[in-house]
């Protein structure tokens, strides 16, 4: 039998998901109360049942997906009051692999685990050694935010994302304070999927290290060329071009060299804040 914050948080849950939805950017495809087809249709086969649109599921489907697959999934019945809401709201938007990584990251030192997404008792024992859980919901929805973010659908869906996180955050503290908690709304496009499959691409290192490396033998290149220089500066005519190709040589590789290691650099920088706030993918 679910627990009663459960029910409460399943109704606020909904509330952000509302009802059925098919945006042509959501990664979830068509989607009823959180629920995408796929999901509806695993569901389905493991009752033996036939396929149907997700756009008739009943209430009764709806309650039980997300009392297994969601609550179960980041036992919130293990959880203090606020995380396991905030977890929840997570683990229908994101996947439960997903959400559990942002509370295994939030949790810091604490946490002397794999960030792996497994709601194991290692996370558990981390999560009671919290003191302060109202700073905890803090930094998991900060977490869920930088997340968000770095997804290719941020542009579209942004906006929706940014009220429902900030209003979990907000409902997930009274929770954690002992205040009462607000009644969740409807942001659009709040419901579309964060998948982290739709994280944008790191950028690639490989052309500005071959931009370097062509640029460092541009340099050298010159080097060799000033000295055939010295070696025919009895023949001014010829010592005199091949100077004037020494310079352009080595004015264009310091050009390509240093582009190359600048972008390099940016890359890199790139990538790693990327990967912080992605996480393990």
């Amino acid at each position: 039998m679910a627990s009663s914050r459960e029910k409460e948080a399943m109704a606020r849950v909904l509330a952000h998901e509302l009802g059925y939805v098919n945006h042509p950017k959501d990664p979830g495809g068509p989607t009823n109360k959180g629920i995408t087809q796929r999901i509806y249709d695993a569901y389905r086969r493991s009752k033996g049942l036939g396929a149907q649109s997700v756009q008739v599921i009943s209430m009764k489907e709806v309650t039980e997906i997300y009392h297994r697959q969601y609550w179960d999934a980041v036992r919130g019945d293990d959880l203090p009051a606020g995380v396991d809401y905030v977890l929840f709201d997570g683990a229908v938007n994101s996947g439960p692999k997903q959400s559990i990584i942002w509370l295994q990251r939030a949790l810091g030192s604490l946490y002397k685990g794999r960030v792996d997404g497994t709601m194991g008792f290692t996370t558990i024992a981390a999560v009671n050694a919290v003191n302060d859980h109202d700073a905890l919901i803090d930094r998991i929805c900060d977490q869920r935010l930088a997340f968000m973010r770095r997804l290719k659908t941020w542009p579209t869906f942004g906006r929706g994302w940014s009220a429902r996180v900030a209003e979990v955050r907000s409902i997930g503290q009274a929770w954690a304070t002992g205040a009462a908690p607000q009644v969740a709304n409807f942001y659009d496009g709040a419901s579309a999927k964060a998948f982290a499959e739709d994280a944008e691409a790191a950028p690639m290192t490989a052309p500005a290290d071959a931009a370097a490396g062509a640029g460092t033998g541009g340099l050298g290149l010159s080097g060799y060329l000033y000295d055939l220089q010295n070696q025919l500066s009895p023949f001014s005519y010829t010592s005199e071009w091949i100077g004037k190709v020494i310079v352009v040589l080595a004015i264009a590789s310091a050009v390509v060299a240093i582009g190359g290691l600048a972008y390099g650099l940016y890359a890199r920088h790139k990538a790693r804040r990327l990967a912080e706030d992605m996480g393990p993918v």
